[in-house]
């Protein structure tokens, strides 16, 4: 199982895809975390984490894969990939299965509303069955994580995330290569969902002269201003809880929805969030506050 698995890794590297090892049957990293980090080392000059020493160096592989059965995992930034993560319907204990359409399906049928077939690039089934589509990155532009931007059980990887290597083995099944390892440049369609935007200039809000109490509009600029301060890994975590916050104002009539919606699309784009994760989150976020907001008198 070693040589099998270590040979994987090797061969992702062969192809200038950065790997580092996963514990033996999982899909969880097998490197230290900075609580246990000991600043020895790769982390001498500070903690790495596995998407800093993911590696192509085939010496630093066979010395890691030669010491357990790790899986492989392929973290997608730093090779240069783009990975849509096609996934299947979670069955439940009493149905069994489920009706929903499967990332798969999604995929193809944007594809087509697109105009164009299904990429034809480098593919692997996952081991719940779903696939993993590779694609070359674009230059100049720094693609992260997405988690159903594009549609319901499609997400991508890219910086900041990494996929499961064909040849590793879970209890749930194998990643099987389905293609050869040739992969093609993420079609423009899907780029122009994907890139960041490139800058909506964020400023002061502008509060409309007739739409919206004073109080909403100030709790509004306060929500929009902390979403344009929010740290990198956490802008969409944000962008949700801060429309979340606003969308009573919305429910008790104090502010119209759309100028909500306006505002805080402005801030999440103006952070460096798709337009369609902001207008995904907004909305999200909105539906569920307006649903659950109590009664102004006993807020």
């Amino acid at each position: 199982m070693n040589e099998h698995l270590m040979r994987a890794a090797l061969d992702a590297a062969q192809h200038g895809w950065h790997v580092f090892p996963l514990r033996p049957g999982t899909k969880r990293p097998a490197l230290h975390g900075e609580r246990s980090c000991t600043g020895t080392g790769p982390c001498a000059s500070g903690h790495r984490k596995w998407e800093q020493r993911a590696t192509t160096d085939p010496d630093r592989i066979r010395a890691a894969w030669s010491r357990a059965p790790f899986n492989v995992g392929i973290a997608t930034g730093p090779s240069g990939l783009l990975v849509v993560d096609l996934d299947m319907p979670k069955t439940t204990s009493t149905k069994g299965s489920s009706d929903a359409p499967c990332g798969a399906a999604t995929f193809a049928a944007l594809c087509e509303r697109a105009g164009h077939a299904v990429p034809d690039t480098y593919r692997t089934r996952t081991a719940s069955g779903g696939e993993h589509l590779y694609f070359t990155a674009p230059d100049g532009v720094r693609l992260s994580n997405t988690a159903g931007t594009i549609g319901e059980l499609v997400d991508t990887r890219a910086w900041g995330g990494y996929v499961v290597a064909a040849g590793s083995t879970t209890p749930a099944g194998r990643y099987e290569a389905l293609s050869a390892p040739v992969t093609t440049p993420v079609p423009e369609w899907l780029q122009t969902i994907l890139k960041p935007s490139l800058g909506r200039p964020a400023g002061p809000l502008r509060p409309p002269v007739v739409d919206g109490s004073r109080a909403a509009l100030s709790a509004l600029e306060a929500e929009c201003a902390a979403v344009s301060a929010a740290p990198d890994k956490q802008r969409n975590t944000t962008l949700n809880r801060c429309a979340f916050k606003v969308g009573r104002f919305v429910a008790w009539g104090d502010v119209p929805r759309h100028v909500v919606e306006e505002a805080f699309q402005g801030a999440g784009e103006s952070r460096g969030l798709t337009a369609a994760e902001c207008r995904a989150t907004i909305r999200s976020a909105l539906d569920s506050s307006i649903r659950k907001a109590r009664p102004r008198e006993a807020a």
